[in-house]
Parts: C-alpha cells; structure tokens; sequence
C-alpha cells in the first residue's frame, strides 16, 4: 500500500518547522519568566521553530508567557496549543478554549491546534467538522490529535473525510523507558502522513541519569510520574544508559532524545526543561548523529514492545 505523504510543517513566513520541538509546560510553573525567557533564546539560537503549549498548562500562564517572548518574531515561528484537556471536545469547548488561548498568546490564528486527549463522550465528526471550520476561517493551519491510540486515530481520520479535513500532527508518549508508541502508532503516522512531535523523550527526567545519583524531580515529587516511570526495569534502562554515555563521552539526555528522533518515522521530539542550563543536553542532540551501531546499542538497552503481528499470531493462536 502506498503511504501518504507528510504534510509539511512551515511556520506563516514559510519558514520549514525544526526537526525538534520545545514544550512550553514548565514556563509559568516550575520555570520563572526570566528562566523561560533563557530558555526561548536557547532554542531560537539553536534554531528551533517549533514552540508548544496548552490552554490547561499552568493556569494559562505558559501561554501568556510564550506569547510575551514570540512577539517579535512571531511569523518565523510553528505555535502549537491544545484544547479539550477539560470540558471535553465539543466544538463549544473548543472554540472557548482556543479564543482564550489566543488572547492569552496574543495571536489571531495559531498553526497547530491539538484536542488534548480523547473524549469517548463526543462525537468525532463535531469535533473534525469544528477543526474544519476553523482552519478555513484561517484560524488554525494544522489540525492535531494528543494522547489518541492508533484507532482514535483511524476513527478521526475517517470522521473527517466528510469535510474534507486530515490529521496534520500526533503528539504521543515516546522514549526509550516508554516504547509503545513503535508497536501501531508510530507505523501509523507513517503510513498516514501524519507527524508525530513525540513528548518525554526523556521519560520525566529519568534518562537524564539524575535519579542514579540521588538527584530529585518529577518522578520524586509527583506520584503521577512516579508511577508512570517507577518499574525497575525502565531504571535499570536509565543506569545503563548513563553508563553508555559516559563511555562515550557524551550526556545520557542527549543520546536519549537522539534516539527518539531517529526512529524510521522520523518523529519530532519535544524537548522541554526548567533552565537553560538543564536544557543544555537536550538540544545537543540537534548535532547527535547516531550510527546504526550506536542506535542499536541503546535499543537494546531496553525491552523491545512486540509488533502488532505478533500479538495478531498470538490472538490466533489462543484460538486452539
């Protein structure tokens, strides 16, 4: 079968989007405005595009902050922001949503606009046939999906065949401690045309090797996460890796967001942090190249999730 192009991802100016992310999660919360502000001129000097926030990120806080620090630049830049995290994906809620978002980031139209999560209580043709109108009245240029299994996914693509409208963007869970995303989402995008802006890519702060060493954070602080990462095979993964980054001279974030970025489906992975300095590895691996020796070598560094196929054979033979 013959998979569908992606489609492009420029900023208004035509400016092609960068090959990562940034996550504006933390501005506004665990990063003071000065400390954001470091952090957005980090990135733009690394040349990254790519800014990403959300109507519930702190309060609306991030938005306002991110919109503060874009101003100058605004068309040379790729601004995401997702709606639908609460009250549900009714095009009402979508479009309160997204109106505040717009006035907190002060812009008329937003490039890229997530539904936030999946909501089974809403039909998913009011929600395409919204992302629809939008992006003809020149509000919205992209249309995206957050947190949708491969189904969700398929069943909105399908819903929006009746106005005409694709999925642009996916932003799923992927890194090296949380591999799911390879076994029918990752294929999917590919085959699909849809890219995939990949968020933890270094598992909450595990991959970057400071929990070995005593160090604290989210997976310390914040049960959520703590559950999230707290397998000890996802920490012995993130001690080797450690271990592996060292032998190479290198820091463990940056191998651990350059191999997320490598996969075959040429995921985005978005990067985010609390400082510059803590965001330092992170975009180092802009410049990481990994050989096919080294990527296979993290790989094996953590349990490989079994393909779709196989867990079909296994349905199969569970019949017998």
């Amino acid at each position: 079968m013959t998979q569908i192009p992606c489609t492009p991802l420029t900023s208004p100016d035509g400016t092609p989007a960068s090959r990562f992310a940034f996550g504006c999660m933390q501005f506004g919360g665990r990063a003071t405005q000065a400390q954001s502000a470091e952090m957005y001129a980090a990135c733009r000097a690394a040349g990254i595009t790519h800014f990403d926030t959300a109507w519930v990120y702190t309060d609306g806080t991030s938005e306002q902050i991110l919109g503060r620090l874009i101003k100058s630049e605004r068309d040379q830049l790729l601004i995401a922001t997702k709606a639908g995290y609460e009250g549900g994906a009714s095009a009402a809620n979508l479009r309160t949503q997204l109106d505040q978002s717009r006035r907190r980031l002060d812009l008329d139209m937003v490039d890229v606009f997530y539904l936030h999560r999946f909501d089974p209580h809403t039909d998913l043709r009011e929600t395409m046939d919204c992302f629809a109108a939008l992006k003809a009245a020149g509000v919205i240029r992209y249309a995206a999906l957050s947190n949708f299994a491969a189904w969700q996914v398929m069943k909105a693509q399908m819903a929006g065949m009746a106005c005409g409208l694709a999925v642009d963007i996916l932003q799923p869970m992927y890194s090296l401690v949380k591999r799911q995303a390879e076994v029918e989402i990752l294929p999917m995008c590919a085959d699909q045309g849809i890219t995939a802006a990949c968020y933890s890519p270094l598992g909450g702060g595990l991959l970057t090797g400071k929990y070995a060493g005593g160090g604290g954070g989210r997976l310390s602080e914040d049960s959520r996460y703590g559950a999230r990462y707290g397998t000890a095979t996802m920490h012995q993964t993130a001690t080797a890796l450690a271990e592996l980054a060292a032998e190479r001279g290198t820091h463990p974030a940056t191998l651990a967001v350059a191999w997320a970025a490598a996969h075959p489906a040429a995921p985005v992975p978005i990067i985010s942090a609390r400082s510059a300095e803590q965001l330092q590895p992170s975009l180092a691996a802009l410049d990481c190249r990994l050989d096919s020796d080294l990527y296979a070598a993290i790989q094996a560094l953590s349990p490989r999730p079994a393909p779709a196929t196989d867990r079909l054979e296994e349905q199969e033979d569970n019949k017998d």
